[in-house]
């Protein structure tokens, strides 16, 4: 009961706002009521949508702890080979997000998410059975392609169900799955590589197999819990789910036409947000895809025994779990997100630089500590600023992804900056991240001015009594940027 008053307080800022962003004001729908449907997308979708994020995350990143025992010798890797798997799957993320997200829109969740998941699965399986570098390359080719738009789906599914200021704690669930992975990963890695060689087959390949076999398992049950729309939810009785639709209704500022309009392509390709948001999320994720990918290579570059590096990641995510949770949290509830974000660039800084400045392996994996505190609130707060300001639907469903496959451009770059050539310190490979960070400061910055320069300006033609700029979407006077 207490839960649900604090959520009505919300809910009635919330329709305040709204009124700011220009959603209708007939429209009225009792906060307690929109609250209680709320907390059922809470119990159904958001806990698949973390497990949905911690299978493919593992199944994409367990590629790193492989190496620790044996994958690039049986594969025959030498010098940057890995790095270029690494760059050249990279490509496949780039160019699937958009299309992942806009079949979210036109199909829904249930189908495009399903259909990733059938395709992610069974790339997963192929990995286990690689003989070839070649081989290597086409099947995590494929498992990028299919897991291209994943996060950014449930990031767009949940912008069309939450408030914007209520938006980044389910946003979040792509990086506390990436935390998640990152730990039980590690744990995981390191059972299966006790096990030895079984059947002829080698203790990195039962690790894909074994993960093939959980994921089918698990998403598959999850599978059926995803609604198709979000106004026809399957969980939902019949007057929430006309609560529902009336809430779409009112937020029609925000959600726009239910069909695909093409001049949003345009207006979305041609937001100097979308690209400076982009090119700032590029700069910080170098540091961000390399601490995935490469964490285990870098703990055992440090000087530690192989077998104790997959658990050794394990306390370097909960950490990041933690330091995310909340950050996350309170920028919600001040409704800041870039004040975060350019605070949590210094902690990634020093963290790199702790590994390029000392030669001790425990300065080293300190500095891991450090890292952690900012990595993953940049990349959740980076996606909800853009996911919640940008409007309608369409011009979000296109600039969010197109966005975030600049960021992962940064993939290209971030997977030849740990060659086995260069350990065990791998200091070019941390200068660089650190570096890039220190820049994507700068870069996010910008971004907070230029919102605030569109909202300043908004408030100026407000208050000399014009009641339209010309322009729609987020960018018309009835919305209101959040910073």
């Amino acid at each position: 009961m207490e839960k649900m008053v604090k959520e009505s307080t919300v809910d009635t800022a919330s329709a305040v706002d709204d009124h700011a962003v220009g959603t209708s004001t007939t429209i009225y729908i009792d906060p307690a009521r929109e609250a209680a449907v709320r907390r059922k997308f809470d119990i159904y979708v958001v806990p698949i949508s973390v497990i949905y994020l911690v299978m493919s995350t593992l199944d994409r990143n367990n590629l790193g702890n492989a190496r620790v025992f044996g994958f690039d010798e049986d594969v025959g890797l030498k010098g940057g080979e890995f790095g270029n798997i690494q760059t050249l799957s990279s490509v496949c993320t780039v160019l699937f997000e958009v299309p992942w997200v806009l079949a979210t829109r036109r199909w829904g969740a249930k189908r495009a998410i399903g259909t990733a998941f059938v395709l992610w699965s069974i790339c997963t399986v192929g990995t286990a059975f690689v003989q070839t570098y070649g081989q290597t390359i086409a099947c995590r080719m494929l498992l990028n392609a299919a897991e291209a738009g994943l996060a950014q789906a449930f990031a767009f599914l949940f912008s069309t169900i939450y408030p914007r200021e209520l938006a980044g704690k389910r946003i979040m669930t792509t990086n506390l799955a990436q935390c998640i992975s990152g730990a039980f990963g590690g744990l995981f890695a390191y059972a299966v590589q006790t096990m030895g060689t079984r059947l002829g087959l080698a203790a990195w390949r039962w690790l894909f197999i074994i993960e093939f076999c959980i994921t089918v398992v698990i998403c598959g049950v999850g599978l059926f819990f995803l609604p198709g729309e979000v106004e026809k939810a399957w969980f939902l009785n019949e007057e929430e789910k006309e609560t529902m639709r009336r809430k779409k209704e009112r937020d029609y500022m925000i959600r726009g036409e239910e069909k695909f309009e093409r001049k949003w392509i345009k207006i979305a390709l041609t937001d100097p947000f979308v690209y400076l948001l982009g090119i700032a999320f590029f700069t910080s994720s170098i540091a961000i895809n390399g601490f995935g990918v490469f964490l285990p290579t870098i703990i055992s570059g440090l000087g530690f025994a192989s077998l104790k590096v997959n658990y050794m990641t394990i306390p370097v995510y909960v950490l990041g779990a933690i330091s995310l949770t909340i950050q996350v949290w309170y920028s919600d509830k001040i409704r800041k997100r870039g004040v975060f974000i350019v605070g949590c660039c210094i902690p990634v800084a020093v963290g790199y630089l702790m590994c390029v400045g000392s030669k001790n392996p425990d300065v080293g994996y300190a500095g891991m500590f450090v890292l952690v505190i900012g990595l993953y609130p940049i990349s959740t707060l980076a996606v909800t600023w853009i996911t919640t300001n940008l409007a309608p639907d369409t011009k979000r469903a296109i600039g969010q992804p197109f966005a975030y496959s600049l960021a992962n451009v940064s993939n290209l770059v971030s997977g030849q900056l740990y060659p086995s050539q260069q350990g065990p310190r791998y200091v070019p490979g941390n200068a660089i991240s650190a570096g890039l960070t220190i820049v994507a400061g700068f870069l996010y910055a910008s971004c907070w001015f230029l919102l605030q320069r569109r909202n300043a300006q908004k408030a100026k033609l407000i208050a000399e009594g014009a009641t339209t700029n010309g322009k729609e979407g987020d960018q018309s006077l009835d919305f209101t940027y959040i910073l």
